[in-house]
């Protein structure tokens, strides 16, 4: 995007293009490298944990509000949600947040402006991710529910209801006039609304609840203290007659987040951040309505439930302080991603790039697209991510012939082969047609350059002098040369 090129036309994939657009706008101010991504991940962090501590001083008070803050600055960092990666979950819930909490303020004398700023937010939170739709509707509920308990008429309640979904179909129609305009709709259309409806309906309701407790039990984990004192915020949010609205819309908010993290019925680990800013905020009611019953019956034991809260926050933090303190990014790396060439992509990358010429285009085999971005080389083909390959969906066998289409077309100077369990996620129904033909290919126009293993102990890199045989082979990557 910052080279002009618009999303979907050299890279499928299929979220919505506001992720794209974020990352572009992070790279454009920090640089396109790894501290640059991480600098701008960490500012829509601070951003959204101060949103977090407005709609907590919004909704309660000051310290409800300063608690929620902390809670969701140790939650979201967690290694059981992949806190410290940018993923498209981050960049959900920044707008969300902020769309809420202009719902939350809105006056009669600013209501229309508020309402189409407020749609605008939520709107910008859905070109994120598709799940988004759910704090969408949440935001929609909310509303009219509130106009109906102010005895709005019909008419106004319309009109309001109008001037909301304006604000958030805004950023989605004007999204997709732009990619008209750029002659990738077609693309967009496809892997966003096509294939992302096969890709939803994969997994069988009946295998969901193992699914997520198996997630919820490793994402809760160290942090049960927090989530607990979340819990008794419901209970005691709920039983208080002072703030028992505000608790009624923290609930909705928990509930729909809930829905959104359980679209696909996935329940992947970083799905999990979008439900964060409703715990986090219920951790805040927690430590307010304790605090104050506290007082009641010795103004001394005031702080006995913050103390217990700065417990609750230190035990993940401890638990997990070999992560956070003690190893280096490249062994962190490891210990969340253990079976993921992701440090090994930075060496592979600068080989890559130091045999080629910025004209020259790679293919990787597999689901690694940091290759292509370390290496600073544009792809042969727009699969930079083939487990849609591997999916027992009806696009599948369509979409491997595409690629090797746009990988024969293109003849790319290099291509990295991944033969690595995570980069393809194979199933037994898998259609083998992409392995085939690239054993075929690569022995006909490809001469092998390098070759990496990866083993539990260490990885083992060979540029330029391949062994002819490797023992105890399982985790590997291949990079093949095209013959002149």
């Amino acid at each position: 995007m910052l080279q002009g090129i618009p999303p979907y036309k050299l890279a499928y994939n299929m979220k919505f293009p506001g992720t794209y657009a974020a990352y572009a706008v992070i790279m454009s101010i920090f640089g396109q490298t790894i501290l640059g991504i991480h600098l701008g991940l960490l500012l829509v962090n601070a951003a959204t944990i101060a949103l977090i501590f407005f709609l907590g001083r919004r909704l309660i008070n000051s310290t409800a509000g300063i608690a929620a803050a902390a809670s969701y600055a140790v939650l979201s960092v967690s290694p059981f949600v992949l806190g410290l990666a940018g993923h498209a979950t981050h960049f959900v819930v920044l707008p969300v947040l902020g769309g809420a909490l202009l719902l939350l303020n809105e006056t009669d004398r600013q209501s229309l402006r508020t309402l189409f700023a407020s749609g605008l937010l939520f709107g910008a939170g859905l070109l994120m991710k598709q799940p988004a739709i759910l704090f969408v509707l949440f935001g929609a509920i909310y509303l009219v529910s509130k106009d109906i308990r102010r005895r709005l008429g019909l008419g106004k309640i319309l009109l309001r209801g109008f001037i909301f979904g304006a604000g958030v179909i805004f950023p989605f129609g004007v999204a997709c006039l732009l990619l008209w305009y750029a002659g990738v709709f077609d693309k967009f259309w496809f892997w966003t609304i096509d294939y992302a409806r096969q890709y939803d309906s994969l997994v069988p309701l009946t295998k969901a609840p193992q699914i997520f407790v198996r997630t919820v039990t490793e994402v809760v984990g160290a942090a049960w203290p927090l989530w607990a004192l979340a819990g008794i915020g419901v209970l005691t949010g709920l039983c208080s007659r002072e703030i028992r609205a505000s608790a009624v819309f923290l609930l909705g908010l928990l509930v729909f987040s809930a829905l959104a993290v359980s679209a696909g019925f996935y329940f992947r680990y970083h799905y999990f951040i979008m439900v964060l800013p409703a715990v986090s905020l219920f951790i805040g009611v927690a430590a307010s309505t304790l605090s104050d019953i506290a007082a009641r019956h010795a103004n001394a034991f005031r702080l006995a439930p913050l103390l217990l809260l700065g417990a609750a926050l230190s035990m993940p933090i401890f638990r997990e302080r070999k992560f956070f303190l003690e190893v280096s990014p490249v062994q962190a790396c490891w210990m969340i991603y253990p079976e993921n060439p992701f440090p090994e992509s930075i060496r592979i990358a600068e080989y890559v790039r130091e045999h080629t010429s910025p004209n020259d285009t790679i293919a990787i085999l597999g689901s690694e697209p940091q290759i292509y971005f370390y290496s600073n080389r544009r792809s042969a083909t727009g699969y930079i991510y083939t487990y849609s390959l591997m999916e027992p969906q009806k696009y599948a066998r369509q979409m491997q012939d595409e690629m090797i289409w746009e990988i024969e077309r293109a003849r790319p100077k290099y291509l990295v082969f991944v033969v690595m369990k995570y980069s393809w996620v194979q199933r037994p129904q898998s259609d083998r047609l992409i392995f085939t033909w690239a054993n075929e290919y690569t022995a006909q126009n490809y001469t092998a350059a390098g070759f990496v293993n990866m083993t539990p102990k260490e990885t083992d890199y060979f540029f330029g002098d391949v062994p002819p045989s490797v023992e105890n082979l399982k985790d590997y990557i291949l990079i093949y040369k095209r013959n002149p």
